[in-house]
């Protein structure tokens, strides 16, 4: 009779420890190939679940250009709303790339002696967005900047009995927002901002008046009318700038660095310079 010593005691511990072995062994190798996996991952964390880069999936902006500021407003409406404009033609806004941001303002003084005066003010300022990897689609960055132009006009300091309500039949979206401003010895300003969105284009217009010397103050609602029917204007005139053949060379001359902050607040500044005239 054999007895199970020490030798039969080492074999049944070798065997115990073959399969640690082969699972080390397997697991050695899945990580060898875990390299190859892992910089897949990475690759596949670059795509969305087609397939495709998350780059080339943003959406095109479905508009390239912008027309002239001083274009987008005709010359009859001018003249409408801004009775006795000292430049027809408009004052075109400093911008260091017309093709995305541009800007033109009109104003005027009509003077009727001892009666007071009239003082209009007349914007258009106009944002165009392109589609960003890490920003987002044209079209998106172009609603939220909305958004925030809504805002900014909302929010001007000073601003008294503010309204907004939508502006039906200008552009994919757009608010109008208005509210009396008193500028002490100016008096109250009556101002409307129409901030609307085609696209990916962004058109925030700015009018506002101000009876002067005596003279009656402006009616918001005949004003607002006028502001909603310019805003319209533009959208058509940024539509018209991107069909099939029309002109790519943007007509307003410009220099200097656009600001990217909403610049709504900033809408009643040029009436400051009424009084001296009145």
């Amino acid at each position: 009779m054999h007895r199970k010593g020490p030798r039969f005691t080492r074999t049944l511990a070798a065997c115990a420890v073959v399969p640690v072995v082969m699972t080390a062994a397997a697991c050695s190798s899945e990580s060898g190939d875990g390299g190859k996996s892992d910089s897949g991952a990475k690759s596949s964390a670059s795509q969305g679940a087609d397939g495709k880069d998350k780059a080339a999936s943003l959406a095109e902006a479905a508009y390239k250009q912008l027309p002239a500021a001083c274009k987008v407003v005709s010359s009859k409406t001018v003249e409408d709303l801004v009775p006795k404009v000292e430049d027809k033609s408009g004052k075109t806004g400093k911008s260091s790339d017309v093709s995305t941001r541009s800007s033109c303002a009109w104003k005027g003084l009509d003077t009727n002696g001892v009666d007071g005066s009239q003082f209009r003010w007349l914007s258009a300022s106009l944002t165009r967005f392109e589609s960003e990897e890490g920003l987002g689609s044209a079209e998106t960055r172009a609603k939220g900047y909305f958004k925030k132009q809504v805002a900014a006009a909302a929010g001007t300091d000073g601003a008294k009995n503010v309204k907004s309500e939508p502006a039906a039949g200008v552009g994919d979206e757009a608010t109008t927002v208005s509210y009396d401003l008193d500028k002490g010895k100016l008096g109250d300003y009556k101002q409307q901002t129409v901030v609307t969105r085609i696209e990916n284009v962004v058109v925030t217009l700015d009018y506002n008046g101000a009876g002067l010397a005596g003279e009656k103050a402006p009616k918001a609602s005949d004003m607002v009318k006028d502001a909603e029917k310019a805003a319209k204007e533009a959208v058509a005139a940024v539509t018209a700038a991107n069909k099939p053949g029309a002109s790519t060379e943007p007509s307003d001359k410009a220099s200097g660095k656009a600001s990217d902050e909403p610049s709504g607040k900033a809408s009643t500044k040029p009436s400051d310079k009424a009084s001296a005239k009145s």
